[in-house]
């Protein structure tokens, strides 16, 4: 079995050079900012305050900017936003620096930690602060509005930019990992159900036909060699046949469900999405039905790699003595995933193999927020193999 990718093992290309750009950008943004406090009056407020900028600006923008596997928590950024705001506008406040250029990085990092609702008009408001603290004399620049607001708009469009490219980066290469796994879990369905209509139905005859020259006396009397082998290759021909069907029949089991959850949370994480997961103990239920959830799972994430914007996704499963739910939630959602799709996908799909098995689905999208659920009776019964 194909052991799990560690989490940024596999990170895409993409993200280590957006890294290294973002890195670049921040480190000669600030070197600028240095040669201004070096150009400043040295003396203890001014070393002070240069020493703090210079010192807890690297870790907050790059805390801020970082693209996945190397993303913070969406809470630790509104944290580190708080505390960057803060260092942005104390020097200019307080002491009237002249570090405007900071103003395009706080810019950055709200259009990249807000909804776009209120990151937009909230950036504008940033950018907007730095030319008006210069046209009412409270800090003296030889900048002009204009230039101050080109600036702080340059900085922030490439802060943006490049995070949000890396970002991308990342979703599209979880959304490939995740479609060679839906394909391995066909391909794999697809051999399982080969195996048991070729080779199952082959043992079967074989177990029939040696059954009946057992009973019919196929052998000559007094063979009594010639019956044991006989009985040997049908003992022999029966316990294959139970083999073929055990590997045949659909997964099932807490092995196979967990496997397909931690497939879940390791894609979801590594394209950026914040994932909570809610879990039973154990979990009883028959083949088909675990098969069945493992299907609906797989389908959810992928809408949620394909068709939404998430920040945030939690996957809730519950069994009691009746019925297994499983509940996948997402918000970022613009619209609703396509109601069809190629092999049986799509809403379509899922709402067919969950009514199949006597089970109930809805899928309901309100306020930006997407939530599918899958409730299957746990001891549905399973159409036996022949």
């Amino acid at each position: 079995m194909r052991r799990p990718a560690r989490l940024g093992a596999g990170a895409p290309q993409g993200s280590g050079v957006a890294f290294g750009a973002l890195i670049i950008l921040v480190i000669g943004s600030l070197a600028l900012v240095a040669l201004d406090v070096a150009a400043s009056p040295l003396g203890k407020r001014t070393v002070v305050a240069g020493l703090t900028v210079l010192v807890l600006m690297p870790a907050l923008m790059l805390g801020q900017y970082a693209p996945p596997p190397y993303r913070l928590p969406y809470r630790w950024r509104w944290g580190l936003l708080l505390v960057q705001a803060v260092l942005t506008y104390l020097p200019l406040l307080l002491f009237h620096y002249r570090w405007l250029s900071l103003l395009g990085f706080l810019a950055g990092a709200v259009l990249l930690t807000l909804p776009p609702g209120t990151s937009v008009p909230l950036a504008l408001a940033v950018g907007a602060s730095g030319p008006l603290l210069a046209t009412t004399g409270f800090i003296d620049t030889d900048r002009s509005a204009l230039g101050i607001l080109l600036g702080t708009a340059i900085t922030a469009t490439t802060v943006f930019a490049v995070a949000h490219l890396a970002l991308l980066a990342a979703r599209l290469h979880s959304s490939s990992e995740h479609a060679a796994h839906l394909a391995e879990q066909r391909e794999r369905a697809r051999m399982q159900q080969d195996l048991h209509d070729l080779v199952g139905s082959s043992l079967a005859a074989i177990t029939l036909q040696g059954e009946t020259a057992l009973r019919g006396g196929g052998a000559p009397a007094g063979s009594g060699q010639e019956r044991a082998a006989l009985t040997e290759i049908v003992a022999l021909s029966r316990r294959l046949h139970d083999d073929v069907r055990s590997i045949s029949r659909p997964d099932g089991g807490d092995l196979a469900l967990s496997e397909e959850l931690a497939h879940a949370q390791r894609v979801l994480t590594a394209s950026g999405v914040e994932v909570r997961t809610v879990l039973p103990p154990r979990i009883e239920a028959a083949p088909a039905v675990v098969g069945c959830m493992r299907f609906v799972l797989r389908e959810a994430v992928g809408n949620v790699l394909q068709h939404s914007r998430a920040t945030h996704c939690s996957i809730t499963l519950r069994t009691d003595g009746t019925a297994v739910r499983l509940t996948v939630r997402n918000d970022g959602a613009e619209a609703a995933p396509p109601v069809s799709g190629r092999h049986g996908t799509g809403l379509a799909g899922l709402s067919g193999r969950v009514l199949a098995l006597g089970g109930k689905f809805t899928a309901e999208a309100e306020n930006g927020a997407f939530t599918l659920t899958a409730t299957v009776p746990r001891t549905e019964a399973v159409a036996p193999h022949p």
